[in-house]
């Protein structure tokens, strides 16, 4: 398990503009520039009437006051300024004198609703000085800027600076290299296995032999440091059931010879330029894999399938070859019960001439049962885990079962025939198969639909040239299966939550069924505030050997968490980061979700160039540039890979093109991210015309 970053980014809660200060305030305060005066202000004044007198009178009075009074007699003594008259009705009932009672000096403390001492006086500590002059007369107060306390509101972003903007796109990835850690040779944990009921992680040894809960599905309130998840651990699940007698696994050819497959072609031989049919393509890259496969792998037994208007099992030596037509292709139980009882071809060393006479003796004619072909293929081969099926074609299917020749006429059938090929695939992951599917070049199969079996195995989608199909033979061959039934369970503390699964919780369950040496998956994740230092994650593997046993393998990681991009950017892997934008595109796209795919690239793509710009390595800028070249059909040319809107539902279903390209990215790993970009290339100049 690798993290495309060393560190768990949260982003910032807040991000600030123009550099104001910005914080959670509850509604009923005041407004952060809101003042706060630092004594009470003036009382209102009150002016008297007087009666016009002698002026003898009037003299006795002069040395008394003038016209003004207030109701407080020492505030009045005070003052020795005239002010003008002054209106209380549209004063705060706070501030409004009431009759009869006294004013308060200038010197008393004025103190609002819903204020305590103790409260003001913390904020007048805290307060700047007022500054000189704000006063504007003598009895004008002056004013205080108000500014929170310390720790009265939750955190916020840490400075109001560039470096704190959330980044683009999302740098919580983690990398699975699911072919590395199971041809691991690990020691088995002899501890017994403990487990949290609630979330089913593992534990540590020294916990109880269950725990109702446990570090990550606690509140964060209540969770402790560090993890209480095992830190590394393989378990043998079910020690006492019997395990499989050791088999080669089978590899079964299932050939196209419909009436298309004796479309020929001009090919160059030599000086001279002869037409040869597919079919003919076809039998000379079987002929030449069997014989490499006899002198490197002569146990491996192979046998071969072919269909048409039938199906037909070749047989050997003293076994006869099996047809299937008519009625019997029509019902998907009765083919399961006849394929159950053919029997298991024997090595290569012993049926190589036989199976070379019968490849070089086939001959193309009829239509296309394609659907009951792969059916009795996958079931022969389900009798021995890690088997391989290689379907070969070069048009739609159209018989009844599987029938995709329909999908402009009946959607019905249409429907049913996309029902029967995922559940075909879940049927071959099930019992550790995998089928590859691949067409040639200028022809139209329905890869969309194909795809589905292919890609739920772990299988190849392919559009190949008729003269490299030996090429693509033997690296389906080369393929092995290390591990089948595979699911991969990724377990994060709560708040944080997966991104892109199916339930996106704190908890991911992906099925990967065969696993390959080269296999890598990735997933995505959101981690939002936390007042850890650090974030712990655990990663489980649950697989069944060759041998039929069932394994448990247990990770558990530690990251620390930050909120600055600056540190983030430094740090983050970018093949990680790519891979895992081509696989989640891809998978978007392959679901007819072609504007999530575009949206989920994009953020993806911005995040990259923020890095590129950030540690400015040419290295990178490079990589970058071949990378942007291989993900061009999602960016701006996924429309050229679209058929017309399916009778089904309103969304367009992809070419052969386009689901021979999307499902290869999907499968796609570090190495091979960038070696397809020939291939996308290609297949973006051929779809434009």
């Amino acid at each position: 398990m690798e993290f495309a970053c060393d560190y768990v980014y949260v982003p910032p809660l807040v991000v600030p503009k123009d550099n104001q200060q910005v914080f959670k305030r509850s509604a009923l305060l005041p407004p952060v520039n809101w003042t706060r005066p630092l004594s009470a202000p003036p009382p209102p004044p009150v002016e008297v009437k007087v009666s016009k007198k002698p002026e003898k009178s009037r003299a006795k009075e002069r040395a008394v006051s003038t016209s003004i009074f207030y109701d407080n007699a020492d505030v009045g003594e005070k003052s020795k300024q005239i002010t003008p008259t002054r209106k209380t009705a549209l004063l705060p009932p706070h501030l409004r004198p009431a009759a009869g009672s006294r004013s308060p000096s200038p010197s008393e403390r004025h103190l609002y609703d819903n204020e305590d001492d103790s409260e003001s006086s913390r904020y007048a500590d805290s307060s700047p000085s007022a500054p000189e002059g704000a006063g504007l007369d003598g009895n004008s107060p002056g004013f205080a800027i108000l500014t929170p306390p310390p720790g009265l509101f939750n955190r916020c972003s840490t400075a109001s600076t560039g470096d704190n903007n959330s980044l683009p796109g999302n740098p919580n990835v983690i990398l699975v290299s699911l072919g590395k850690l199971l041809s691991e040779k690990v020691e088995h944990t002899q501890e017994k296995l403990r487990s949290c009921t609630q979330c089913g992680s593992v534990l540590e040894p020294i916990y109880d032999n269950v725990m109702n809960s446990c570090y990550f599905c606690k509140p964060p309130e209540q969770r402790g440091t560090p993890s209480t998840g095992l830190q590394h651990g393989l378990f043998l699940l079910n020690p006492a059931d019997k395990l499989l007698s050791a088999s080669q696994p089978l590899l079964i050819f299932c050939i196209d010879i419909s009436a298309s497959m004796s479309i020929t072609s001009q090919v160059l031989a030599g000086e001279e330029c002869i037409h040869r049919s597919r079919l003919e393509f076809v039998q000379e890259a079987v002929l030449l894999c069997v014989n490499k496969l006899r002198k490197q792998q002569s146990d491996t037994p192979v046998g071969l399938i072919t269909f048409n208007y039938e199906v037909t099992v070749h047989g050997y030596g003293d076994f006869p070859s099996h047809v299937l037509s008519g009625d019997d292709l029509m019902d998907s139980e009765h083919l399961k019960a006849a394929a159950s009882l053919f029997t298991t071809p024997p090595p290569l060393s012993y049926t190589k001439n036989f199976l070379e006479q019968q490849v070089t003796g086939l001959s193309a004619v009829g239509t296309t049962a394609l659907g009951p072909a792969a059916l009795v293929a996958i079931t022969m081969a389900s009798r021995h885990p890690g088997s391989k099926v290689i379907i070969c074609t070069d048009g739609k299917a159209n018989t009844t079962l599987g029938n995709l020749e329909v999908d402009d006429n009946d959607a019905r059938a249409l429907l049913s025939a996309t029902i029967f090929y995922q559940e075909l695939g879940e049927d071959a992951a099930n019992q550790g198969v995998t089928v590859s599917v691949l067409s040639i070049e200028g022809t139209e199969c329905r890869l969309d639909e194909l795809g589905r079996l292919a890609d739920r195995t772990g299988g190849k989608v392919v559009i190949t040239n008729p003269r490299m199909l030996q090429s693509e033979f033997e690296q389906i061959i080369e393929n092995t299966t290390i591990a089948t039934k595979c699911t991969v369970t990724l377990i994060l503390p709560k708040p944080m939550r997966m991104r892109g699964e199916k339930e996106a919780a704190h908890k991911a369950l992906r099925n990967v069924g065969n696993v390959h040496p080269e296999e890598e998956i990735t997933f995505q994740f959101m981690a939002s505030e936390t007042e850890a230092s650090t974030v712990s994650v655990q990663l489980q593997l649950r697989y069944t050997q060759k041998n039929g046993q069932m394994m448990l393998r247990v990770f558990t990681m530690t990251r620390r968490v930050t909120t600055e991009r600056s540190v983030v950017l430094s740090s983050l892997s970018l093949p990680i980061i790519q891979l895992n934008s081509s696989q989640a595109s891809a998978a978007l796209a392959v679901r007819g979700r072609f504007l999530d795919a575009r949206r989920e690239s994009e953020q993806q793509k911005k995040l990259i160039e923020k890095v590129i710009e950030h540690n400015r390595s040419a290295e990178d800028r490079q990589t970058y540039k071949e990378w942007v070249s291989t993900m061009e059909p999602i960016y701006n040319n996924i429309h050229n890979f679209t058929r017309a809107k399916s009778v089904v539902s309103d969304s367009q279903s992809l070419t052969d093109a386009g689901a021979a390209l999307l499902y290869t990215m999907k499968q796609s790993n570090r190495k091979t991210v960038m070696i397809k970009n020939d291939q996308n290339l290609r297949f973006l100049k051929q779809s434009k015309y």
